[in-house]
């Protein structure tokens, strides 16, 4: 890795658009990288917002400290192509072991996983030792290769179309990971195609090395470096940081409302990001074109900031005053891909303008910094590294500290004030001269410095104290607020927003009160709703022969976990809710129907009562670490199209809970038929039908149409004796029970009973073509992603009821009582 002494040939033009073609690899690699190795990781380490703090926070906190230590550890006397280019192998091998190391570090964690504060230093330590490794090395990369220019205007505006062309990059990996390699395949696949882009970069890199010469910089002196230094540099690092800190911060409040919009999906939030991206990268182009022309790079980069406030309350505006109110009914198409297109009109329009100006922030923050004989290296470590830094800040500030203590509307009004702050640290050293800055600048410097901080503080006051607050109908409605403004007379009873989601409540003028979760109803008072969360409760409690403990995957209004109450062997109730807002605001408004399960767990019952405990946390991670066994496990989580859902419907994770159940424990599922397509429930029914194979479909229709089911699985086979079920349902013991199923509908055991839909074994052609959703791939958020708009309950339902045959072996009991409910299902067809 000998440096070559010819320094001409370096900056050929034709070498240095080579050069940016290669970032552009780099990129789009990375990208990849980071989609695969964070679904990997939150499998096990769970996916609230702790954990995915965590994870962003490590893997930008490596990229922060390769660009940071990159100059300080590796000499200058190495050719920068060839660093780069063992670089780009050191991802590339680190890539193949992150992806067949990572199931040895599941197993690892789940063995060795703690409680309580001990767990997060854990999840702390895993995601370290995963991400830090590579992510170090991708942060050193535009560091190394800036050795390879001069840190003068010309080297610097190249260095902005490096990070350009490398943000272009990430866009096209963004799209293909969400859009191809993971929908159409798996994490593996997707793995070897980033290694095969580091393998060409490398190759690339080093046959460019031999063509294009290096010769080693000669510092200046000490003195003169300290001059550098005095002239006001830390400012523009802290302006650079705080412009992270506001972009990383603004992403993550805008992405949580465009998902409102949009449906959260795998698909949305790859158009948001690659959205975004695209800003960051032209407005890093544009940059950089104008950190070679202007004079004066550090009024450019201030005033780039002062433009920062109003294009932070455009977007703000757009997102609660402008799209949700745009006439647009997303069920009118179902074609999928016209609505992404509709979905990737409205990200932009929504994004676009302040991710100009932070992309043009970052080379005019290095032109501000930079003069002639420098170690280009060390100049943009250091920026890149502030950057960095400020954009962890930004990220784990506004979604575990910001949304859930201010709301968006507050933390939005503080990305103002920081949006201020940032332009007034970068140009009062102008007004005023400091730093060393008199020389350099002219009175009419100072003048324009002097307008652009009264347009700061004029525009800042303003934007502040006119900020819109984001409409709690788009936190209810979601997708479907346009439409849903002719209901008037809904009341909202109250909206909050949490650390993983927004919430509403509202009442009809009916008394019917519903329970939204971002954007979406996950219960109701409504009959067919009250009947699905009972059937969850009551019908594994009541096929279990003395049920004790039992296990709830997300909490939603609380009435499946209240139906378990009124039966009396139950003991103790465990249920998982990743969101901490959601159990309290059930007990406030649905307390009556679920039986106050939540008080229970608020105030303990005195000897006598059941147990109900409240996990606040992931529930697959729970189900990972906890050493408790169920009798009864019953999950009833967000819909399969939500982003990370998927991952509560694999084989591994049905695989996971059937060691936890005892012997003859009852696991049941809930899976929706609307919102959804044929293929996402094929899938949903074969993959649960892989680790239980003699599972049972249950039906929640309406008036015999299609609605939503349930499906049963037992650790052994389900056999349901019809006398038995009879003689327990009329003792005395059982009368709240009765009356609990009587509340929504089942008066009597044959009206419970005959909502069996099919068995696994009977389905087998029905399944043949259904893909299986494993953790490798979670192939089935892809299906049901390109479901949410489409409403084909009954169509599906009719096409799996064809199938249903009388279960033979499933009841038994008397030949009377066996042929009276034989009849009363093939009646129900």
């Amino acid at each position: 890795m000998s440096a070559h002494p010819d320094s001409a040939s370096r900056s050929q033009p034709q070498f240095l658009s080579l050069l940016l073609f290669l970032f552009v690899g780099s990129g789009c690699s990375a990208l990849i990288y980071e989609i695969v190795w964070l679904q990997l990781l939150k499998l096990t380490i769970g996916s609230s917002s702790i954990s995915l703090g965590v994870l962003l926070g490590t893997f930008m906190g490596g990229m922060c400290l390769g660009s940071l230590l990159f100059s300080r550890v590796v000499s200058s006397r190495f050719h920068p192509l060839r660093v780069y280019a063992v670089l780009e192998l050191g991802i590339a091998v680190l890539g193949v072991a992150l992806l067949h190391g990572m199931p040895l570090v599941d197993q690892w964690y789940a063995a060795m996983a703690p409680s309580g504060v001990n767990a997060v230093l854990m999840r702390a330590v895993i995601s370290g030792l995963c991400l830090l490794p590579p992510t170090i090395l991708m942060g050193a990369t535009l560091p190394a290769i800036a050795r390879w220019l001069e840190s003068t205007p010309r080297g610097i505006s190249w260095l902005g179309l490096f990070y350009g062309g490398n943000t272009a990059g990430a866009v096209v990996g963004c799209l293909l990971a969400g859009f191809v390699f993971l929908r159409l395949y798996d994490v593996a696949v997707a793995t070897y195609v980033a290694v095969g882009i580091n393998l060409v970069v490398t190759l690339l890199a080093v046959v460019l090395s031999g063509f294009a010469g290096y010769e080693v910089a000669v510092p200046k002196s000490a003195s003169h470096l300290e001059m550098q230094q005095s002239t006001g540099s830390w400012t523009i690092s802290i302006g650079i940081a705080l412009s992270g800190l506001t972009a990383l911060g603004a992403e993550v409040i805008w992405t949580r409302q465009l998902s409102l919009l949009l449906g959260a999906t795998v698909y949305t939030f790859s158009i948001i990001l690659a959205v975004f991206l695209v800003g960051l990268g032209v407005g890093s182009s544009v940059g950089a074109i104008l950190a070679r022309s202007v004079a004066k790079p550090r009024l450019a980069f201030g005033c780039c900031q002062t433009m920062l406030i109003g294009g932070i309350y455009w977007s703000g505006w757009m997102l609660a005053k402008s799209l949700p109110y745009w006439p647009i009914d997303p069920e009118l198409n179902a074609n999928p891909w016209i609505v992404f297109q509709l979905d990737l009109a409205r990200s932009f329009w929504a994004m676009f303008v302040p991710a100009l100006f932070w992309g043009a922030s970052f080379p005019l923050a290095l032109a501000s910094v930079a003069s002639k004989g420098q170690d280009p290296g060390r100049i943009v470590g250091g920026i890149y590294a502030a950057n960095t830094l400020g954009a962890i800040v930004g990220a784990l500030w506004s979604s575990l500290v910001a949304i859930p203590r201010f709301g968006s509307l507050g933390a939005q009004q503080a990305l103002i004030v920081l949006a201020s702050l940032s332009a007034m640290i970068v140009l009062v050293p102008i007004l005023f001269g400091r730093g060393g800055l008199t020389r350099d600048f002219s009175w009419s410097s100072r003048l324009g410095s002097g307008l652009a901080l009264l347009v700061v503080g004029f525009a800042g006051v303003l934007a502040f104290r006119t900020f819109p607050e984001t409409p709690w109908k788009l936190i209810a409605a979601g997708r479907h607020t346009a439409t849903w403004q002719g209901d008037l007379q809904t009341e909202l009873l109250e909206f909050r927003e949490g650390l993983n989601a927004s919430i509403a409540v509202t009442e009809s003028p009916s008394g019917n009160r519903s329970f939204y979760v971002s954007g979406k109803v996950v219960a109701s008072s409504l009959p067919e709703d009250m009947r699905l969360q009972r059937m969850l409760g009551h019908l594994p409690a009541l096929l279990h022969e003395a049920p004790e403990s039992v296990l709830i995957v997300g909490c939603g209004a609380g009435v499946t976990a209240g139906s378990f109450l009124p039966h009396p062997t139950i003991a103790r109730v465990v249920i998982c809710e990743i969101e901490p807002l959601i159990p309290d605001m059930a007990e406030q408004y649905f307390g009556e129907e679920n039986y106050h399960v939540v008080r229970r767990a608020r105030v303990p019952e005195t000897e006598g009562g059941v147990d109900v405990q409240i996990v606040e946390d992931d529930a697959r991670h729970y189900v990972l670490t906890t050493q408790e066994t169920f009798d009864i496990i019953t999950s009833d989580p967000i819909h399969p199209w939500v982003k990370g859902a998927a991952a509560l419907y694999s084989t591994e994770y049905y695989e996971l809970c059937k060691k936890h159940l005892n012997p003859g424990g009852v696991y049941t599922q809930w899976v929706p038929l609307y919102e959804s397509n044929l293929e996402a429930v094929k899938s949903q029914i074969a993959t649960f039908m892989q680790v239980f194979p003699n599972g049972t479909i249950w039906s929640n229709d309406i008036s015999g149409r299609g609605y939503d089911i349930v499906l049963l699985g037992q650790v052994g086979p389900t056999v349901i004796d019809i006398d038995k079920l009879d003689e327990r349902l009329s003792r005395p013991d059982h009368i709240s029970v009765a009356f609990s199923l009587a509340e929504v509908g089942f008066y009597q055991t044959d009206d419970l009973l005959v909502t069996y839909c099919g068995q696994g074994p009977d389905l087998l052609d029905w399944m043949s073509d259904a893909e299986i959703n494993f953790d490798h791939n979670l192939r089935l958020q892809y299906l049901a992603g390109l479901g949410l708009n489409t409403y084909e309950e009954d169509e599906i339902y009719q096409g799996l009821i064809a199938y249903r045959l009388f279960p033979e072996t499933l009841f038994v009991g008397s030949s009377g009582r066996r042929e009276g409910l034989r009849r009363r299902i093939s009646l129900s067809r």
